[in-house]
C-alpha cells in the first residue's frame, strides 16, 4: 500500500473514567505537555462507571491549549446528528479550531436499545451514518444561504437554520471493519480509524485498498482520507515506520491509560519520524499536509503556490474551495474573494506567512485582525489574506500601572471585559467589534477620546514582523522612528504581533442616548460643534445624521461622560441636551465594557458590497462647514453622516509626536454615500477640513494618503517606507509610495 505522504502525528486514548473524574483530564494534559498531538477519549454513553464524553472533552479543552481532542470513537445513535454537530462546531470555535470528530455507527446494540436507541441492523447503521454525515456537514456549511433538509430513512432535519460553522476545517474520521462501512469511508469521510487489537493479518491491507477504491470511483484523491491506528503502547518502533511507510497510517494513538506508558511513547516520536522522513525522501514521496478534492482543487487561482507553503501554515490555510471560506468573502460592510488565506498561531507563523507574501509580491495583500472594518481592506479579490485573529492575547501586566498586553486578534469588547474587573480601560472606537490590530495602529478615535485621547497615545511597544521577516519591538526607547510610524501609519510597515499599552483607570460613566430635531441641520451643527468644544473633557461622543423623514431631520446623538456621580453625569450633558428640541433621551450609569458590548455583533460577518465613504477632520464646525454638510444631506448624496468628538486630551500630544497629524481637530467626519454626485459634494467640505482620518475612508490612491498626512509627516514616512518596506510589499491599506513620484494606486 503506500505513504500516502501525511505528516506523523501520535495521539493518547483515554477512559472517561468516573471514579477518578480529574484523571482523564489530567491525562489530557500531560498528553500535550509531552508532545502529543492528539488526545482520544472512549465514548460508552450507557457505560455506569464512564463519564460522558462530550462534557469531558469541553472540560479538556479548557484545561490545555494547543492538543486537539476527538471521540474515540462517539456514539452517533445516541447523539442525533444535528445537535452532534452543533456541539462540535461549538467546542472548536471555543477551543481555537482543536476538535476532530471521530464517529462510530453503533455495535452494542442492547446497551444502545436500552439508553433509548435504536436497534438498527449493520446495512441500517451504515445507512444512518451516512445521512448524518449529510447533516452533519450541512449545519456547518454556512455559506449555503438555503435551509437545510435531509429526509433519510433514520435521521431527518426538516428546514434547519445552518450554523454555526466551526473554527476550522473539522475532519470526520470513522470507526469501522466491514466492507461496506469502508466503502462509505472513501467516499464521504476524511480518516479510518480503526484499532489493532481488532485487526486480523490482512485487515489493515485490505482495508486500505477498499477505501482507495471507492475514493478512486467517488472522484477523490485516496490521500484525502487520513489513515489513523489505536495501537498498544509496546508496539515496536520498527513496527510504526512499516505501518506508516508501507500501509500509509500516519496518525498513531496510543491505547491505555498509564502515565509511564504515555512517556515511555513519546519517547519515540522523534526517531519515528526521522526514519519516516528519511524513507519518504529516498522513495520521492513528498509530505502534504492537508489533501483537497477534485473540487476544491478547481478553485484554485493561477500564480499561487498552494501546495509549496510550509507546513505549518498549510495545515490552517483556506482556499477558496474550503469550507471556511465563507469567512473570508464577507467583512463588516464589503465583499472579497481571497485566493489564498493564511491563518497563523505564532510569531513564527506570521514570519513564514510574510515570506509567502513576499514569494507572491505581485498580488495583494491583506492583513485581518478580526471582526468591524469600514474600508474591509483587511480582505481582497485573488489575493492573499494573512488573517492573525489566532494571536488574541488580552493580558493584565501589572494592574496597578495599568500595563497590558494585546494581541492584534483581539477584539476591543473582549479587551474591555477584561480589564473591567481591573478598573481599566483603553479608549479604542466606538465598536466593540473591531479588531485590536487594525485600529491600534491607524489612531483610534473612541468614547473617550476627549478625557483619554487616542487608542495610539497609550501605546507603550509594538511587535511587529517587518517585510524582509524580523521581528522587532519598537518603542520610543528602541527603534523610535518606527515606533512613531506606527502609530497612525502602521498598516504599512509590517504585521503587529502584540502591544503593549498603559490602561487608564476608569470607574462608572454615563451613558446618554439623545435624540434632536434637527430640521434646521446647520444651525444644529453649529451648536452642537460649539457645545462639544466647550464641554467638560470627560464628555465624548457622535452624532448622527441621514435624510429627512416627512420633512424632518432626527439627530441621533451618543455621548459618554467619564464620571460616577448621577449629577456630574447629568451637569455636563445639560447645555448639550438645550442646542435643539429633544425628541428623545436615554441616560444612564454603566461601565465601559457594557458601552462596548452593546455595540458589538458576534454574527457572521455579511457584507457583500463596495461601501462609499470619506473621511475628513476638522478643527471646528464652523458655519461654513455646517451649510456645506446641511447641503450635502439636503441633496441626499449621503445616507449616514456621522460627527465625532476629537479634541481634548487628544490636542494635548503635539502633532508630530505620532504620524497620526490630526490634533488641531475638535471634530473627525466620516459618510457613506454613492455614486460620482457624493465625491462631487464631498469636494465641497475639504476646503474647510484640516485633515484625513483613514480608518473611515474607502478612496484609494495619492490624494487621499496626501490629505491625512501633511507634507512633513508624509516625507518622514516615506523616508521610513524606504528604510523598512522598500519594495512596497505592505501596500493595499493606505499605500506610502517610498518614491517621491508616486503614482496613482498599488506600485506593480
Amino acid at each position: 500500500m503506500p505513504d500516502y505522504g501525511h505528516p506523523l502525528r501520535f495521539g493518547s486514548f483515554v477512559t472517561p473514567t468516573a471514579a477518578s473524574p480529574q484523571r482523564p483530564v489530567e491525562l489530557a494534559v500531560l498528553s500535550e505537555e509531552l508532545g502529543y498531538d492528539l488526545a482520544t477519549f472512549q465514548d460508552h454513553p450507557y457505560q455506569p462507571s464512564f463519564l460522558d464524553t462530550w462534557t469531558l472533552m469541553s472540560y479538556a479543552a479548557a484545561r490545555t491549549e494547543r492538543i486537539h481532542l476527538a471521540g474515540n470513537v462517539l456514539n452517533l445513535p445516541l447523539r442525533p446528528p444535528a445537535v452532534l454537530a452543533k456541539s462540535v462546531a461549538s467546542l472548536d470555535l471555543l477551543s481555537g479550531g482543536r476538535v476532530a470528530l471521530g464517529l462510530g455507527a453503533g455495535g452494542f446494540w442492547d446497551a444502545i436499545e436500552a439508553y433509548g436507541g435504536t436497534r438498527l441492523s449493520p446495512g441500517e447503521a451504515v445507512d444512518a451514518l451516512a445521512e448524518a454525515l449529510t447533516i452533519i456537514r450541512g449545519v456547518w456549511d454556512t455559506s449555503d444561504r438555503s435551509v437545510l433538509a435531509v429526509d433519510g430513512a433514520h435521521h431527518r432535519v426538516r428546514g434547519a437554520k445552518r450554523g454555526p460553522a466551526p473554527a476550522h476545517g473539522v475532519p470526520i474520521w470513522l470507526g469501522a471493519l466491514k466492507p461496506r462501512m469502508l466503502r462509505l469511508i472513501g467516499r464521504a469521510a476524511d480518516g479510518w480509524l480503526p484499532s489493532m487489537p481488532y485487526l486480523q493479518p490482512g485487515d489493515l491491507e485490505r482495508g486500505m485498498r477498499v477505501i482507495d477504491g471507492a475514493a478512486r470511483e467517488a472522484g477523490r484523491d485516496p490521500a484525502e482520507v487520513v489513515r489513523l491506528l489505536n495501537i498498544a503502547p509496546e508496539t515496536r518502533t520498527d513496527e510504526l515506520v512499516r505501518l506508516a511507510v508501507e500501509d500509509g497510517v500516519s496518525t498513531f494513538i496510543v491505547m491505555g491509560d498509564d502515565e509511564g506508558g504515555l512517556r515511555r511513547f513519546a519517547d519515540v516520536f522523534g526517531e519515528v519520524r526521522d526514519r519516516v522522513a528519511e524513507a519518504r525522501e529516498g522513495s520521492g514521496v513528498r509530505e502534504r499536509a492537508r489533501v483537497r478534492g477534485a473540487t476544491a482543487l478547481a478553485r484554485r487561482l493561477p500564480g499561487i503556490g498552494y501546495d509549496d507553503l510550509p507546513t505549518e501554515l498549510a495545515e490552517r490555510a483556506v482556499e477558496p474551495g474550503d469550507p471556511a471560506y465563507a469567512r473570508y468573502t464577507s467583512s463588516y460592510l464589503r465583499g472579497g474573494a481571497p485566493g489564498l488565506v493564511l491563518r497563523p498561531r505564532t510569531v513564527t507563523e506570521v514570519q513564514a506567512a510574510v515570506a509567502v507574501a513576499r514569494e507572491h509580491r505581485e498580488l495583494p495583500l491583506g492583513i485581518l485582525s478580526a471582526g468591524h472594518g469600514i474600508s474591509g481592506r483587511s480582505l481582497n479579490r485573488g489575493g492573499l489574506v494573512i488573517d492573525v485573529g489566532a494571536l488574541d492575547t488580552v493580558e493584565v501586566l501589572d494592574a496597578e500601572t495599568g500595563r497590558v498586553r494585546l494581541g492584534p486578534g483581539a477584539r476591543w469588547v473582549d479587551v474591555a471585559r477584561t480589564l473591567a474587573p481591573y478598573g481599566l480601560a483603553v479608549s479604542s472606537g466606538d465598536y466593540g467589534g473591531v479588531g485590536v490590530g487594525g485600529l491600534a495602529t491607524a489612531g483610534g478615535i473612541g468614547w473617550f477620546a476627549r478625557s483619554h485621547g487616542l487608542t495610539i497615545d497609550h501605546l507603550n511597544a509594538v511587535e511587529l514582523v517587518l517585510a524582509d521577516g524580523a521581528v522587532v519591538r519598537t518603542s520610543a526607547e528602541v527603534q523610535p522612528d518606527l515606533f512613531w510610524a506606527v502609530r497612525g501609519a502602521g498598516a504599512n510597515f509590517g504585521v503587529a504581533t502584540s502591544f503593549e499599552l498603559t490602561a487608564a483607570r476608569v470607574g462608572t460613566i454615563g451613558f446618554a442616548q439623545l435624540a434632536f430635531d434637527a430640521s434646521d441641520t446647520a444651525t444644529f451643527l453649529e451648536r452642537w460643534g460649539r457645545e462639544i468644544e466647550s464641554a467638560d473633557r470627560s464628555v465624548t461622543g457622535q452624532v448622527i445624521l441621514g435624510p429627512r423623514r416627512g420633512g424632518r431631520r432626527v439627530a441621533q446623538a451618543m455621548l459618554v461622560v467619564d464620571a460616577g456621580d448621577p449629577e456630574t453625569v447629568v451637569e455636563h450633558l445639560q447645555p448639550i441636551a438645550e442646542i435643539a428640541p429633544l425628541l428623545q433621551q436615554h441616560v444612564t450609569l454603566t461601565t465601559y465594557d457594557q458601552v462596548m458590548g452593546a455595540f458589538s455583533n458576534d454574527a457572521p460577518q455579511q457584507g457583500r458590497g463596495e461601501p462609499h465613504t470619506h473621511s475628513g477632520l476638522a478643527d471646528h464646525l464652523t458655519p461654513e462647514l455646517a451649510a456645506e454638510i446641511a447641503d450635502l444631506l439636503d441633496a441626499g448624496t449621503s445616507y449616514f453622516f456621522s460627527i465625532r468628538a476629537v479634541g481634548g486630551a487628544v490636542a494635548d500630544v503635539p502633532s508630530g509626536a505620532t504620524a497620526y497629524a490630526g490634533r488641531s481637530a475638535a471634530f473627525s467626519l466620516s459618510g457613506f454615500g454613492t455614486g460620482p454626485a457624493y465625491d462631487v459634494a464631498w469636494e465641497r467640505l475639504v476646503p474647510h477640513l484640516s485633515g484625513s482620518y483613514l480608518s473611515f475612508e474607502t478612496g484609494t490612491g495619492p490624494l487621499w494618503v496626501e490629505r491625512a498626512f501633511p507634507a512633513a509627516h508624509l516625507a518622514r514616512l516615506r523616508d521610513l517606507k524606504r528604510r523598512y518596506d522598500p519594495t512596497g510589499l505592505f501596500r493595499d491599506n493606505f499605500f506610502i509610495d517610498p518614491r517621491t513620484d508616486a503614482v496613482e494606486g498599488p506600485a506593480a
